[in-house]
């Protein structure tokens, strides 16, 4: 089947690899072999080359997902809008690895038991947006700005507290140089501006909160960090201070607008709304 080629050959993009495009699709390697030498028979051209231990895609075929790739996810999210979700089909949530670990653990010890079949897969913003457009996630979970949400519906859950932590309190007489999150990533660009103007200056950035925390408890320079994250790395109170102003990231579920009506996902968004609620 053509989208079925078309779909292997854009998770191939993304994963590299042979095994990882068949886990992400519940099927076989030889499957996923058979998919793209299909799709190279049906289009007369070599779509992937070996480069090292992984594939790449050839430039035909690079030029081939530039050109249908929004298209493409489009019409995946439309496929998942109408397949039916019983209630033992596998379900994939996409989160932020913070929340996930931060704020879900108490509610999902007991809502595993009454939907055991939920997946959780742990990704930045931009990564999860696009799953969840493409169908390849249910539900998202975001941490931080949501931008280009086109197609989907986006509910406030949280205003997450940031705090910096930091060995002894900091000295805000003068600006600061801080540990951050990569701000390059569109979902934290916000922050910078909310640094600099309250007199915190990025100075190294990492891709995870949970180095940064770490860097700021060892006393290299005060870390700018979600609350959750602080707690999580056992940031007593003597170690975590507050911003000279107010400081916080948005936490946000994100979903196809169709999921309301459907009453597996529609019971899932409920109880994420109401323990999220319960948080403030």
């Amino acid at each position: 089947m053509l989208l079925e080629g078309l779909e292997t050959l854009h998770l191939l993009a993304q994963e590299k690899t042979m095994g990882k495009v068949a886990g992400r699709l519940y099927i076989t390697q030889s499957a996923v072999s058979k998919r793209i030498s299909n799709l190279e028979a049906r289009l007369g051209k070599k779509l992937v080359e070996p480069d090292g231990r992984q594939l790449r895609l050839t430039a035909e075929a690079q030029a081939l997902l530039e050109r249908i790739g929004p298209s493409l996810d489009e019409l995946r999210g439309q496929l998942f809008d109408s397949q039916q979700l019983t209630d033992s089909r596998p379900l994939a949530i996409a989160c932020s690895e913070t929340i996930l670990a931060g704020y879900l653990g108490s509610l999902l010890k007991d809502y595993l038991r009454q939907d055991p079949y939920l997946r959780f897969s742990t990704h930045h913003t931009p990564v999860i947006l696009e799953r969840v457009r493409a169908g390849d996630a249910a539900l998202g979970l975001c941490a931080g700005e949501v931008l280009q949400a086109r197609g989907l519906d986006v509910v406030p859950l949280l205003e997450e507290q940031m705090v910096l932590v930091a060995p002894s309190p900091p000295d805000f007489s003068r600006p600061l140089d801080v540990v951050t999150i990569d701000l390059g990533n569109p979902a934290n660009r916000y922050l910078e501006h909310r640094l600099r103007g309250s007199g915190l200056i990025p100075w190294m950035q990492m891709d995870s909160y949970f180095a940064a925390a770490e860097l700021g408890r060892a006393g290299v320079a005060p870390a700018v960090v979600p609350l959750g994250v602080a707690r999580l790395m056992g940031a007593g109170h003597d170690c975590r201070h507050a911003p000279p102003v107010p400081l916080s990231r948005p936490v946000s579920l994100v979903f196809r607008p169709s999921s309301r009506k459907r009453d597996r996902l529609a019971r899932l968004m409920a109880a994420l709304e109401r323990h999220f609620a319960g948080l403030d």
